[in-house]
């Protein structure tokens, strides 16, 4: 899948790959903006195998996306942030439900992570271990903690953030969309300056090192061709997972 479009308010990009190992591609990305400007992003990495983990991500976007398009206008940050929390608890009983009601897809899940920027405001809830990103005087910053047993180790001072990328429970979920009737979902509020913001799942950043991807961002011109970049570095060294990449760049940038 892939998107290129270029607006008043801004540009943005998105594409996911399935990498060099995988062979089904569960990975989902998105972005749009709807007629007041408000920018929905949003990346999905599916879990439970084939048929499972791409029906999971692709339920999940598709209701989110669906109800991103109902909403005349957002009246306030208050109301972003109620109609986030309450979309991605409604997305997470939908894939639940269907798990439940269809065996063939029990046990599916999915990561989620999204921005929504309104005004001056970010809006960025997640699940799980995709990620977002601001990049801002060429450093890339992770807005997002990563919901996994590593990254618990991490916060909890037990390993290094070195020890995080060869840790044999690196990939362990600690939580994930869909796969339990009620849901978990850290939501953030921040002031939004204009800055590029990058989605990507663990496809992206475990094959790429943060300075390589801020290295992209500064060097690359357009949307487009940094999402083709990072995915064609992430498949060089190794493509060991299904990569998903949204980047968004705002008119007002400095």
């Amino acid at each position: 899948m892939r998107k290129d479009e270029s607006l008043n308010n801004g540009r943005f990009a998105f594409h996911t790959d399935v990498g060099k190992v995988r062979i089904s591609n569960e990975d989902q990305a998105c972005a749009l903006v709807n007629a007041y400007g408000t920018v929905l992003l949003i990346v999905c990495d599916g879990m439970g195998g084939q048929n499972k983990g791409d029906y999971a991500s692709a339920l999940a976007v598709s209701y989110i996306v669906d109800e991103f398009k109902k909403v005349n206008r957002f009246i306030s940050s208050l109301h972003v942030y109620y109609w986030l929390n309450q979309t991605c608890r409604n997305a997470n009983n939908q894939i639940y439900s269907e798990s439940i009601r269809n065996p063939t897809y029990q046990g599916m899940g999915t990561t989620l992570s999204i921005a929504i920027v309104r005004k001056n405001k970010l809006f960025i809830a997640q699940v799980g271990d995709s990620r977002v990103y601001t990049y801002k005087d060429r450093k890339l910053t992770q807005l997002t903690e990563d919901q996994t047993y590593v990254g618990y180790l991490y916060r909890t001072g037990q390993i290094s953030k070195e020890e995080m990328a060869t840790h044999p429970k690196r990939h362990m979920l600690m939580n994930a969309l869909g796969v339990y009737p009620t849901l978990n979902i850290d939501i953030k509020i921040r002031k939004y300056e204009n800055e590029p913001l990058l989605l990507c799942s663990d496809g992206l950043y475990n094959n790429a090192s943060e300075t390589t991807i801020a290295s992209v961002l500064a060097n690359k011109d357009s949307p487009e061709e940094k999402v083709n970049e990072l995915i064609s570095i992430a498949n060089n060294n190794g493509g060991s997972d299904n990569i998903a990449v949204v980047i968004w760049e705002s008119n007002y940038a400095d």
